[in-house]
């Protein structure tokens, strides 16, 4: 098994909280395997996220229902970070497990996979009851806080409130969480699911000068990644977006095989050689 060492992890840590301090927005995309992060990396960003969603649909599993692992999802981010030389943050979940313990232990196997950052949700991963109760969900945050602190490099913990991906757009409750989350020590706040100005103004108010991540893809929001950098947003990040767009080309074109006969999607795709050079220089 590849590891990090510690002279290369510290340099990902510092060069990933310094994007969070400099002014101005920066883009943070989601690969969902070694080779999509490789492509990403091409395209000059600078640091990658993985996605629940996107390891969950490659694994022909169903997302937010329990069924990827923390061992799957620690070997996938295992894979993405040592796939290029960028900063990696994970999607974790709600940390598998409700107990603030069990946050603070994937924490630490996070931080040994090589990642840089992670984020927690406050979830609960059952149906009809999705969201964790006020306390405990400050309780785990501060429990993740505290493990962080044990690091010996800077560990970007976020925090994340469910409420409107879940279908409850309160937000007088997600700023309440945000504000407790940030109170309790974590890093970057997030509350997926917000779609207005309005909405992440108010966020952006609440919980300043702390950093705030926006999704964008998922929420069908229509505020372009100028105007969330106008608003004072730091980090946009894309969920499943990127996976579900792949996703998008390969059933469009196997519903072209099946119904037309014909591959005339082959002429809009990447060349192989192109492709396989990419990979190469990596």
């Amino acid at each position: 098994m590849q590891t990090l060492n510690e002279k290369s992890q510290l340099k990902k840590a510092e060069l990933f909280k310094a994007l969070h301090t400099r002014s101005g927005l920066f883009v943070i995309p989601n690969p969902w395997d070694a080779g999509s992060a490789k492509i990403l990396a091409s395209l000059g960003f600078e640091a990658l996220a993985t996605t629940s969603a996107g390891l969950a649909f490659s694994l022909g599993k169903a997302d937010g229902e329990g069924a990827v692992s923390r061992e799957s999802a620690l070997e996938n981010a295992r894979a993405i970070v040592f796939a290029t030389n960028l900063p990696v943050s994970a999607d974790l979940e709600n940390g598998y497990g409700e107990s603030p313990e069990s946050c603070a232990e994937t924490i630490l196997l996070a931080a040994q996979a090589g990642l840089v950052g992670c984020t927690i949700e406050d979830t609960t991963g059952v149906a009809g009851d999705p969201i964790l109760p006020f306390e405990l969900s400050v309780a785990r945050i501060r429990a993740a806080v505290k493990a962080v602190a044990s690091l010996s490099f800077p560990f970007m913990l976020t925090a994340r409130a469910e409420n409107f991906i879940y279908g409850r757009p309160d937000l007088k409750d997600t700023i309440r969480r945000l504000e407790a989350f940030a109170d309790a020590g974590a890093d970057v706040l997030y509350a997926p699911g917000l779609k207005t100005r309005v909405e992440i103004d108010a966020v952006m108010k609440a919980i300043s000068p702390k950093p705030v991540n926006v999704l964008l893809g998922v929420s069908n929001s229509d505020l372009s990644i100028n105007e969330l950098a106008d608003i004072g947003v730091k980090r946009v990040s894309l969920g499943s977006t990127l996976a579900r767009t792949a996703y998008s080309a390969l059933l469009s074109a196997g519903e072209e095989i099946r119904q037309k006969g014909t591959v005339a999607f082959a002429s809009e795709t990447i060349p192989y050689g192109t492709l396989n050079a990419l990979f190469r220089s990596f």
